[in-house]
């Protein structure tokens, strides 16, 4: 019996290390295969002055996106689903204008609106499933970004109204990096999805862009 319990947490010890490297090393690995020279359609086009009013704040560690953009316009609803089907996210609630990723996933303040031009930024979390089950958990929901492909379609539904975009490329970049907010180019209907990577980390960040069609 003395010699069992050391081997059951050893047992044990491997599993979990396995559990969180094991998605480090497959990301890693997708980052070298995935990103090639179409990923400057995720590159914006339009000038810095876009992004005045986001700022970079940590909590905790974590540098955050924080907007405090307000829209000439407010918005006639508070929030709207996002369906990504390739990832089985089905009906996830995205917060208009928000900069809190603790509820739901967060479109932030001031940028465009489903179906108008511009782009729909929104970002969520991408922790572990090791470490947080369930189907619609907001703290792993974009934990499998990666694993869309261009032509995987986004749905963004406001009421009975669905806006399909088509995804076109990736870009992994820094923390602090804002271009990503701006859309591509100044005429087109844009949706991004960041989140942090590789999961379970925040050292750098994934962005996923479509294009409405």
């Amino acid at each position: 019996m003395s010699k069992v319990i050391p081997l059951l947490f050893l047992i044990i010890g491997v599993f979990v290390l396995g559990q969180i490297s094991l998605p480090v090393i497959a990301f890693g690995l997708w980052e070298r295969q995935s990103l090639d020279s179409d990923s400057i359609l995720v590159s914006p086009q339009v000038r810095s002055e876009s992004v005045l009013g986001v700022s970079i704040e940590n909590s905790d560690n974590f540098p955050a996106f924080i907007s405090t953009t307000k829209r000439l316009t407010a918005a006639l609803y508070s929030d709207f689903n996002l369906n990504v089907p390739a990832l089985n996210i089905k009906d996830a609630k995205v917060l208009v204008d928000s900069n809190d990723l603790i509820i739901g996933l967060a479109h932030l303040p001031g940028v465009a609106l489903p179906g108008e031009r511009g782009n729909v930024f929104i970002s969520g979390h991408s922790a572990l499933p090791l470490f947080f089950q369930g189907d619609k958990n907001y703290a792993t929901i974009f934990a499998n970004l990666e694993k869309l492909k261009k032509g995987d379609k986004i749905i963004a539904t406001v009421g009975k109204t669905e806006f399909t975009y088509q995804v076109l490329g990736f870009k992994v970049v820094g923390p602090k990096d804002l271009s990503v907010i701006a859309p591509p180019d100044l005429d087109g209907r844009y949706i991004s999805l960041m989140t942090c990577v590789p999961p379970g980390l925040n050292t750098k960040r994934l962005v996923v862009i479509g294009k409405i069609i």
